[in-house]
């Protein structure tokens, strides 16, 4: 085998474990080339999108779809070239045309190398060989495999963008389309009846473990955003960890202790913390020195969210203080995440 053969098998060696890494293994950041390009192609698009003003949220909404392209053909043209440099030496003895001159330069090689890895098959030519004969076998079993292999993938990520955003939406909806953890927290307390709340809240939780989940086996959703913000998690992930926070610091005790302790409420806050960290480490772009809102921002959401409570006749309890330190654990992460997806 020669150094360049060496090379090309070095070469779909790497892409064969990028795709098992990415597509088998399933964990965010442990493919080995796969994250390095999906962010370069999402950097891309991001430089691309700021001189577009008003339509810059527009054009982000296509980057997830071209990441997914771009990543096919990546993998596409690795195999593809790690396969021609192991074919091009080759070319016009054990592997040859069925007639004519055989042409011995790169882009013949290429031709080969796509020919042999495609499950259709086709071109002139053909190994005359025992070992291109084998050749040719394991190209079309690599080439079918990773097919099947990626169609089945996309089909998963398609799936998890869906409940998402299904999960997204039912959040609006339960906040009147507001976007207000507070209008949320009244609707699920009719009257100060949160006799049903735990149900409805665990409903959410068991959702959006699955979320979380998916975002760790499919890391190609993080890139997956929409022009609407209510599709975007770092606004999923705000509103419930706001829903919590004043679970805990504004609801009376001694008359809402079943929900204030239940499961569901420690589900929503960790698995919502759990995920926007997942964000957070994913993003290259994210400003780091981004601390977010001041504490006398956080009071004013807090007397305003009080207004709205007690408006529904919801039994409360006065605690700025604790509101603010818990807010102050978490906001500065959600601060950072959004303008990196691109929303403010």
């Amino acid at each position: 085998m020669s150094i360049e053969q060496m090379i090309g098998l070095g070469l779909m060696l790497l892409f064969l474990a990028d795709v098992f890494l990415t597509v088998l293994y399933a964990r965010a950041g442990t493919g080995l080339l796969a994250p390095r390009w999906n962010r370069l192609v999402w950097a891309a698009a991001t430089d691309a999108s700021l001189s577009l003003g008003r339509h810059r949220s527009t054009i982000l909404s296509f980057a997830g779809p071209l990441i997914v392209v771009a990543l096919i053909a990546f993998w596409a043209l690795g195999l593809t070239i790690g396969a021609a440099l192991i074919i091009r030496p080759e070319l016009g003895t054990s592997i040859r045309p069925s007639g004519g001159d055989s042409s011995r330069d790169f882009v013949a090689a290429l031709l080969v190398a796509g020919n042999s890895l495609s499950i259709v098959g086709g071109g002139d030519y053909s190994p005359h060989t025992t070992c291109t004969r084998i050749l040719y076998l394991v190209n079309s079993l690599i080439g079918a495999s990773v097919l099947s292999l990626v169609l089945s993938y996309l089909v998963q990520v398609y799936s998890a963008l869906r409940e998402r955003n299904a999960l997204a939406l039912t959040i609006d909806l339960m906040t009147g389309g507001m976007g207000d953890a507070a209008e949320m927290l009244a609707r699920l307390g009719p009257g100060g009846d949160f006799s049903s709340a735990t149900s409805e809240l665990g409903n959410l939780a068991r959702a959006l473990a699955m979320t979380k989940e998916a975002h760790h086996f499919y890391p190609l959703l993080f890139y997956f955003r929409f022009h609407e913000p209510l599709y975007s998690i770092t606004r999923v992930t705000f509103i419930l960890l706001d829903l919590t926070t004043l679970i805990e610091t504004a609801l009376d005790q001694p008359n809402h202790a079943t929900l204030v302790r239940s499961a569901p409420v420690v589900s929503l806050q960790k698995g919502s913390r759990l995920l926007l960290a997942t964000l957070d480490r994913s993003f290259p772009t994210i400003d780091r020195k981004m601390t977010g809102s001041g504490t006398e921002n956080f009071e004013g959401s807090y007397a305003a969210a009080v207004a709205v409570l007690q408006k529904a006749g919801v039994a409360m309890k006065s605690d700025p203080a604790r509101y603010a330190d818990q807010r102050s654990q978490w906001n500065a992460q959600a601060c950072r995440v959004a303008p990196a997806l691109g929303y403010t």
